[in-house]
């Protein structure tokens, strides 16, 4: 999947000289918690809600109320967002792996998409999460399935076909390390996640058991 796939592609952003009071409004009416800054219409930063939190006063500020506000309203959105030359950007055509990796190296937890100079969409962590669940079947019907599985080539092969067997449509499958615990005294075993298509899983795991399959998990 590519991240042109999953962002945003009607980006709400504000200019650099937009009041960051005006900003915070902005990211409450729309439910969002960051907006890109541009410049002349061109990417120059992005602003986050924790930006303007930083830029509020804080508890040792002797400033009086009316000071406050008139600071605050002074204060542009260029004074606090991270500027271009320091933010982490991703291309439409990048895997959303990589984005999902660029967010947790850089801590950040959304990156602006660029193509070439152009800012055409964003994606957020929501974004992957919404990633993982559809990944994962969540939307769709179904019994969820947990095997755990040798780490070896086409392991997963005579599964499928136990599956195909008993006529059963796979919708999703999600392999990964086994990261948590030994299965059968073996460290060595991938955990296989499948959705399948209807409720009625117990003839499957039955053969899948009599054929040496270790089940971790079923329900519906």
């Amino acid at each position: 999947m590519f991240v042109k796939m999953w962002m945003t592609q009607e980006v709400i952003t504000v200019d650099q000289d937009t009041p960051i009071l005006e900003a915070r409004n902005l990211m409450k009416e729309n439910c969002i918690r960051r907006l890109p800054v541009l410049k002349h219409g061109q990417l120059a930063g992005m602003v986050t809600e924790g930006d303007i939190q930083e830029a509020g006063p804080s508890d040792a500020n002797s400033l009086n109320m009316w000071e406050l506000n008139y600071l605050l309203a002074k204060t542009c959105v260029k004074d606090v967002m991270t500027r271009r030359a320091d933010l982490s950007v991703i291309s439409p055509d990048d895997a959303v792996e990589n984005a999902a990796l660029i967010m947790r190296e850089r801590k950040v937890s959304g990156l602006p998409v660029m193509d070439h100079d152009q800012l055409v969409g964003i994606i957020t962590e929501s974004d992957l999460f919404k990633i993982l669940l559809n990944a994962l079947g969540v939307f769709k019907e179904g019994a969820r399935l947990t095997l755990a599985l040798p780490n070896e080539p086409d392991a997963l092969a005579p599964v499928l076909g136990l599956f195909k067997k008993h006529g059963i449509h796979v919708l999703s499958t999600i392999t990964s390390e086994n990261h948590q615990q030994t299965v059968n005294g073996d460290d060595h075993t991938n955990v296989v996640v499948l959705r399948i298509d209807g409720y009625e899983y117990q003839p499957i795991v039955e053969d899948l058991k009599k054929n040496g399959v270790c089940i971790l998990d079923a329900r519906n």
